[in-house]
């Protein structure tokens, strides 16, 4: 066998390396195919996709209307909204269309090119359609889960004069299809005159020549450049931007907007922008036979985010309210009662009401101002639903949060001029509305008495933060931006609308349960058919019911505030409970009264609406309180009166939290030691004291565990220091000891060894007297001499303040002759510095 071996020659080893490279070879043709793959399925799903799309759209067009059949139109109906009987027609938004066609030609330029620039800045360059538009607008949509709008004017003008309003994609692809047919068939011209006759600014204006007699009284040709913007603003939500609604100043926004956008393309030069800007917008007065316009309107606008501009406009709707005609007749008369002393007595020019049942959560009546159609006053502005500034009507909902943490109405705070540090680094330092401090009061006074730093404080044990869960829990939508609020959220340092207000309060009837807002009753067609109806109040538990029901303890007792408002003054009502909470802020521009019975809750606010101060002392008690009271009155007359349930006010064994002030102890001291009383100190040098050790209540609370135990290091709280300094101030000012330590010795200078001695000397007892007689005695004291008085028959003969000599003989004698025959006597006392005193007498006779 022959031996054999493997000579590994050099190309044997380059075909080693062939073996990678055809492993290397492999690798890319692999991913070669892959490419390949991925670029047919690419190319066969784009083609799905496409004729999906075509498909879609091919599916879309066939119930499409002719574009040549423009002129067609539905029949509009009215729209009519009653109070919640149905007897009674408040407002009917009428059918019948104004629409007065007008030429291009006839149209400004300037007015052409406010609406191109704010709906359609691209109009001139696409087919009917804006493929960014659509896209930009769909994704917002997903995104943020609200409605934006990618329309242009083609699609604007079919939506309204051909298509209906729904919501859907197939209507939006529909609307596409249709614009894109109409720009085939009309010039550019010729679409901005469809669309200036057709589209709809609210009411029964439609078209641009209807909008400007209906809003300005004039011709679309007079339009001036500040008009033709406020239309084109206008437009994109006529109900919201309504200059005879709640949103005038949006509207202003929006035209402002709309003069900033024709700037910025070059429609306008700085000047007119400028010019615009600076001209007053005068709109024609067209509301009429309309009763309760405020609540109309606001109901409006709720139906119009629901079914959309024209079926409000058109469909024929029957809208049955929650309002209760005659509550609402009742507010209008009271706020027109008081107007006038408003007025004149304090340079308030407007009021507004809002009342709810707090069971079911109805708004029952609302008054947005005095005068709907006083232009003077903006009175077409609803200041119910307009931020203001509650005042210490705010106050209510820091003691709720604190009852809900383990506080008690007769809790402790110290009332006293104080400090606070804050989060800025600037201190702040509030004070009380009539510039003094009470010292140490319960929870239930500072609130009643509506004090101000002990609220401030009792907020920072509470928390900003907690409060303002607790606001958002009742359903405030103005409190948002946190960073905007500190400690004088308790004054009234964030604005709430009225209406919200009242339905925090309403929470408060109702013992923590929210009945959510209930305006619609029911609506229905011209066909019958239901669209919708409320049968039951929406609840929501906001707190639990015992720390509301401490509250509804405090704000119905009228003693506690009678000290500043008087006893059964204007917020109490005749024979029923009722708790009520007023505000005023510092400056007097808003005053309120907030108030409420098991039944009913109603807030009033009164201030202008350009938040002019009124005069001064102008506060809730004396300019909103009146407006309520009569109200109030008027619709519980001869009503079931409910009365709110007792709480259960838990006993706490705990300094100021559990009542008591801290550390004290009564004791009968002897006013002259200054020591513990014993028997032998006289009584009338005998008084009872109560010493204290007075701290904050930071000294005894730790605000992250109130009902916990006492800190041990109470000082590491950042306000703490301030805080006792307030205590000690005002106790200086008030001569009041802070930490006076109590007596351990008792009296030492009234022992039965330390009493004076006193001797008559003469007359001798029973001394039968014939002549003169002189008046001597013999006295001796432990203490220093201080007073000597002599009396015969108990009428005072000498006194003396001056040390006596020893034996002392008075320089007046007795004699005889001045008196009647019989038994009479002489009296001498004698005190020292320590009050102890001796007597001694003697009778005498006289024939």
């Amino acid at each position: 066998m022959k031996n054999s071996r493997t000579v590994h020659s050099p190309q044997s080893w380059k075909g080693g390396n062939n073996k990678k490279s055809r492993t290397s070879q492999g690798s890319t043709s692999r991913k070669k195919l892959l490419i390949k793959i991925t670029i047919w399925v690419i190319v066969i799903g784009g083609i799905i996709g496409t004729l999906g799309v075509f498909g879609l759209f091919v599916w879309a067009s066939n119930d499409l209307p002719s574009p040549d059949k423009l002129q067609e139109r539905v029949l509009a109906e009215s729209t009519k909204i009653f109070d919640r009987s149905g007897e009674h027609l408040l407002y009917e938004i009428h059918g019948d269309t104004k629409r007065t066609l007008v030429k291009l030609e006839d149209i400004p330029q300037y007015t052409i090119d406010a609406f191109v620039s704010v709906e359609d800045q691209q109009f001139y360059n696409h087919q009917g359609f804006n493929l960014w538009g659509i896209a930009r607008a769909v994704i917002t949509n997903i995104v943020t889960d609200k409605t934006v709008g990618g329309s242009t004017l083609t699609q604007q003008f079919v939506k309204n004069a051909i298509l209906t309003r729904e919501k859907t994609y197939t209507r939006k692809i529909k609307e596409v299809i249709l614009a894109y047919q109409i720009e085939n068939t009309y010039n550019k011209e010729e679409i901005l005159q469809l669309y200036f006759n057709e589209i709809p600014f609210g009411s029964t204006a439609y078209g641009i020549e209807s909008a400007a007699q209906t809003y300005f009284a004039k011709s679309a040709k007079d339009l001036s450049l500040a008009e033709s913007a406020a239309l084109a603003g206008m437009v994109q939500a006529p109900t919201r931007y309504s200059p005879y609604g709640n949103n005038v100043d949006q509207l202003i926004n929006r035209q402002q907007f709309v003069l900033a956008q024709m700037l910025s393309e070059n429609y306008i030069t700085q000047e007119q922008h400028d010019e615009a800007l600076t001209e007053e917008l005068v709109f024609d007065r067209q509301l009429e036979n309309i009763q309760a316009p405020h609540f109309v309107l606001y109901v409006k606008e709720l139906l119009v985010e629901r079914y959309g501009e024209r079926t409000v406009e058109q469909g024929g709707l029957n809208v049955i309210t929650s309002l209760d005609y005659e509550k609402q007749q009742a507010a209008e008369t009271a706020v027109t009662n008081q107007a006038e002393k408003n007025l004149e007595d304090h340079e308030a020019s407007n009021a507004a009401l809002v009342s709810v049942d707090p069971k079911t959560g109805e708004v029952l009546a609302m008054v947005g101002s005095k005068d709907f159609f006083d232009t003077d006053i903006d009175g077409q502005v609803n200041v119910a639903l307009r931020p203001r500034q509650p005042g210490s009507s705010f106050k209510p909902l820091v003691y709720l949060a604190a009852f809900s943490k383990g506080f008690i109405p007769e809790s402790i705070i110290f009332d006293v001029k104080t400090t606070f540090k804050t989060d800025s680094g600037k201190d702040y330092a509030p004070n009380n509305y009539d510039l003094k401090d009470l010292g140490p009061i319960t929870l239930r006074t500072s609130l009643q008495l509506s004090r101000n730093i002990s609220a401030v404080k009792l907020l920072y044990l509470v928390g900003v933060s907690d409060l303002l869960n607790m606001a958002e829990s009742f359903g405030y939508t103005t409190l948002s931006d946190r960073s905007r609020f500190g400690l004088s959220l308790v004054l009234g340092g964030g604005e709430v609308s009225l209406f919200e207000h009242v339905y925090t309060y309403a929470t408060f009837a109702r013992e923590g349960e929210r009945a959510e807002p209930v305006s619609i009753l029911k609506v229905t067609d011209t066909e019958g058919r239901v669209w919708e109806e409320w049968t039951e109040p929406t609840i929501t538990r906001v707190i639990e019911a015992e720390p509301v029901r401490l509250l509804n303890n405090v704000l119905t007792d009228d003693a506690a505030r009678s000290s500043v408002f008087g006893s059964n003054g204007l917020l109490t009502l005749p024979g029923r409970p009722v708790a009520a909470k007023t505000g005023t802020t510092n400056d007097y521009r808003d005053a309120w009264t907030v108030g409420y019975t098991p039944s009913i809750a109603t807030g009033v606010w009164v201030g202008n609406n350009d938040n002019s101060t009124m005069k001064r002392g102008s506060g809730g008690y004396t300019v909103a309180a009146p407006i309520w009271n009569e109200y109030m009155r008027a619709v519980l007359a001869d009503t079931l009166v409910e009365t709110f349930r007792e709480p259960t006010i838990p006993e706490i064994d705990k300094p100021m939290i559990g009542g008591s002030i801290g550390q004290e102890q009564t004791l009968r001291i002897d006013t002259i030691s200054q020591r513990l009383a014993t028997e032998h100190t006289p009584p009338d040098l005998i008084e009872e004291k109560t010493f204290r050790k007075l701290h904050s209540i930071l000294h005894f609370v730790d605000r992250n565990d109130p009902l916990g135990p006492i800190p041990q290091n109470p000082e590491q709280d950042p306000q703490y220091n301030n805080w006792e300094a307030g205590i000690i101030t005002w106790a200086a000012a008030n001569d009041i000891e802070v930490n006076e330590q109590p007596p351990t010795e008792y009296d030492n200078i009234h022992l039965p060894n330390q009493q004076p001695k006193l001797t008559f000397t003469s007359p001798q007892p029973n001394q039968l007297i014939s002549g003169s007689v002189p008046i001597s005695l013999s006295w001796e004291t432990s203490f220093d001499f201080r007073q000597l008085d002599i009396y015969v028959d108990d009428i005072l003969l000498y006194t003396t303040t001056s040390k006596p000599s020893q034996p002392f003989v008075l320089g007046l004698a007795l004699d005889p002759e001045q008196f009647l025959a019989g038994t009479h006597s002489v009296k001498a006392v004698i005190y020292d510095e320590a009050q102890n005193s001796k007597l001694d007498f003697v009778l005498f006779s006289t024939e």
